[in-house]
């Protein structure tokens, strides 16, 4: 019984070596979807090869604002992401995550629009399942409470939350708008890493679907923005993270025998992403045998 699927993101030519790795899991990276000479074709033989070697298919949106006070620019957005949605089906995705972006209007208006578009999206995904991430600054759509009501709107079968583990810390520590990432990384115990796992199984349905990588801050006028780094040269440290995803999995969700399908995504750099990825696969795993 497979605890977890696990893996990265990966082009077309690169599942060969990421299966040969053991990984369970492969995403199709943002940038694939923008690319002209990445046609149908090119997305129905990643999902030939995936589902022979993978357990899991996943496909990240490519990187636009849902709302924007540009009507034109924001349905140019709507049809490119709709568009990406089609791409994910033929490559074989079962969840078609996206950040819904920057807030255009400080207001109800911007969940609305979100919720608008939401609906249409998941309707073209289907039977893909559509998961919301919890940005890392209050400027950006998808906080909690947000993905909740956002839920309530389009289903909560058809859209579940995507925790990006560095982003919710750093927005529930202050740490994006501090840029205090020490102060930020005390608190990141493995109690705290236990609640916001609880809240993120609150939002899912048939999966949990978890993402990470280790940041560092940088000041861009008066945002704190978040730079990827290697593992192990970045915030927030892993070995309370991976103590607490050990213990969730498995007491409070195999043994518990809840109907979920649990993943950890690694989102760090592409220079050491298959070594980070391994590495914090066994991170977790040397926690997990502790409670088998």
């Amino acid at each position: 019984m497979i605890l977890f699927d696990w893996g990265t993101y990966n082009a077309l030519s690169r599942l060969s070596a990421t299966a040969t790795l053991g990984m369970k899991l492969t995403e199709v990276p943002p940038y694939e979807f923008s690319r002209r000479s990445r046609d149908e074709d090119y997305f129905r033989r990643y999902a030939e090869f995936a589902r022979e070697a993978f357990t899991t298919v996943t496909a990240h949106a490519p990187y636009y604002n849902v709302v924007s006070r540009d009507r034109d620019v924001m349905e140019r957005s709507w049809r490119a992401l709709l568009a990406a949605a089609r791409k994910a089906k033929l490559a074989g995705a079962e969840i078609f995550n996206l950040h819904l972006g920057w807030r255009a209007y400080m207001d109800h208006r911007d969940i609305e629009l979100a919720g608008e578009f939401l609906k249409k999206l998941a309707a073209e995904a289907s039977p893909m399942i559509v998961s919301v991430e919890v940005p890392y600054t209050k400027r950006m759509l998808g906080l909690w409470d947000e993905v909740k009501a956002l839920r309530e709107m389009v289903g909560g079968d058809k859209l579940i939350v995507s925790v990006q583990l560095e982003n919710v810390w750093m927005l529930e520590t202050g740490a994006s708008e501090t840029g205090d990432f020490e102060a930020a990384n005390r608190m990141a115990t493995k109690e705290y890493w236990m609640g916001v796992l609880e809240k993120a199984l609150g939002l899912s349905e048939k999966f949990l679907s978890l993402r990470f990588s280790q940041v560092i801050g940088f000041a861009l006028g008066s945002r704190i923005l978040k730079k990827r780094v290697p593992l192990g040269k970045g915030y927030p440290n892993l070995e309370p993270l991976a103590k607490a995803l050990a213990e969730f999995m498995v007491r409070r969700v195999r043994a518990r025998g809840l109907e979920l399908r649990m993943h950890v995504i690694y989102t760090g750099v592409p220079a050491t992403k298959y070594k980070d990825t391994i590495q914090l696969y066994a991170a977790i795993m040397r926690e997990a045998v502790e409670h088998l």
